[in-house]
């Protein structure tokens, strides 16, 4: 009888109920798309696409990016802000993100925080941290906001 009462309680620790697991997994496929889409933003950038960059950014006038300046609102004024800050490769530099926090807030939220970094040899390195908020949006997931500093 001891020996069923252990196998059991081992078998049942080491399982997850289904709907466990598909929401694992489920998280565990959101985390890779918000990274996967970080890295693809790191890329272009590096590639001198900020078009490109924008991507990961929810093209909505709801988009809110807060900055030094204050706040943007708006995909385009964003986008309008990034041309302008850096109007060329060598202001663009090379940039790195370190992730530093990723939490699913829920199935179609999440909140990510890290530190971002551009090698720029003829007028100097730049960095900073930043919070993002993201949406899952048409099987999208998206940044709707940014605050970057």
């Amino acid at each position: 009888m001891m020996k069923q009462f252990v196998l059991l309680t081992l078998f049942s620790l080491g399982t997850l109920p289904a709907h466990s697991q598909s929401e694992a997994k489920t998280a565990s496929a959101n985390r890779r798309a918000i990274l996967q889409t970080l890295k693809r933003q790191t890329e272009d950038w590096n590639t001198g696409r900020i078009d490109k960059f924008m991507d990961g950014y929810w093209p909505s006038d709801s988009l809110t990016f807060v900055g030094k300046a204050g706040i943007t609102y708006g995909y385009r004024a964003t986008l309008d802000n990034y041309k302008k800050r850096y109007p060329d490769r060598a202001s663009m530099g090379t940039l790195k993100f370190d992730i530093l926090q990723l939490d699913l807030l829920g199935s179609d939220v999440a909140y990510v925080i890290g530190k971002w970094h551009l090698t720029r040899p003829k007028i100097g390195d730049a960095g900073g941290h930043f919070t993002l908020v993201w949406r899952k949006i048409k099987d999208r997931w998206l940044i709707v906001s940014d605050h970057t500093g």
